[in-house]
C-alpha cells in the first residue's frame, strides 16, 4: 500500500514540476482540508484561515520548482509553508496592533500637551530675532508656520537641498548663540 502512494506521490511531483495544472488542483482538492486545519490551529480565524490557504496555495505553485523531494515528502514542505505563512500573518497583524495601540495611546496621551505648546512661550522667536531676514524667515516657516521642508522650498522659490542645508546651518548657529 505505501509503496503505491510512493509511486502516486512521485507521479504527482514529476506533474507539478512539469507545470500541470491539473496536477495542482488534485494536490489542492486532496490536501486542502489537512493544510487548512494547520492554519487554522495557528490563527484560529475561518476567513484569515481561507485567505492564507489561498496564499500558501500561490506561494506552493509558485516555489514548487524548488521543491526537492530528497529533503521532505510533498506534504511536509506544503505543511511547512502553510506554518510559515499563518505565523508571519499573526506577527504582523500584531505589529500592526501595537503601532495602531501605540499611536492611539499617544494621541490620548503625551501628544495632547504637544498639540498645545506654543514656542512663544520659551522665546524662541526672541531667538529669531538673532538672525538675517532670511535665515529667521525659513525657521519660521518650518517650526512655527509648519511647514514641511518641500513646502518651505516651494514657498522660498529655493531647491529643496539648500532648505535642507541652511536649516540644519542656522540652527547650529543658533544653538551655539544661545550657548554662549
Amino acid at each position: 500500500m505505501e509503496l503505491l502512494e510512493q509511486e502516486a506521490e512521485s507521479q504527482l511531483i514529476q506533474r507539478l514540476y512539469a507545470r500541470d495544472e491539473t496536477a495542482m488542483a488534485f494536490f489542492y482538492k486532496n490536501y486542502r482540508a489537512a493544510l487548512y486545519h494547520t492554519i487554522w490551529s495557528i490563527v484560529r480565524h475561518d476567513e484569515l484561515a481561507e485567505d492564507i490557504l489561498q496564499e500558501c496555495m500561490l506561494k506552493f505553485w509558485l516555489a514548487f520548482p524548488t521543491y526537492d523531494a530528497s529533503k521532505g515528502r510533498l506534504f511536509t514542505w506544503a505543511i511547512q509553508i502553510c506554518h510559515n505563512l499563518a505565523i508571519d500573518r499573526l506577527r504582523a497583524q500584531r505589529r500592526t496592533a501595537q503601532r495602531t495601540h501605540s499611536l492611539t495611546a499617544d494621541l490620548h496621551g503625551g501628544l495632547a500637551a504637544a498639540i498645545t505648546f506654543r514656542p512663544e512661550h520659551i522665546g524662541v522667536r526672541d531667538w529669531l530675532q538673532l538672525l538675517t531676514p532670511a535665515d529667521r524667515q525659513l525657521l519660521e516657516l518650518l517650526y512655527l508656520e509648519g511647514y514641511t521642508q518641500l513646502e518651505t522650498a516651494e514657498e522660498l522659490k529655493l531647491p529643496l537641498g539648500t532648505v535642507k542645508t541652511r536649516a540644519r546651518r542656522i540652527i547650529r548657529t543658533l544653538a551655539r548663540v544661545i550657548a554662549e
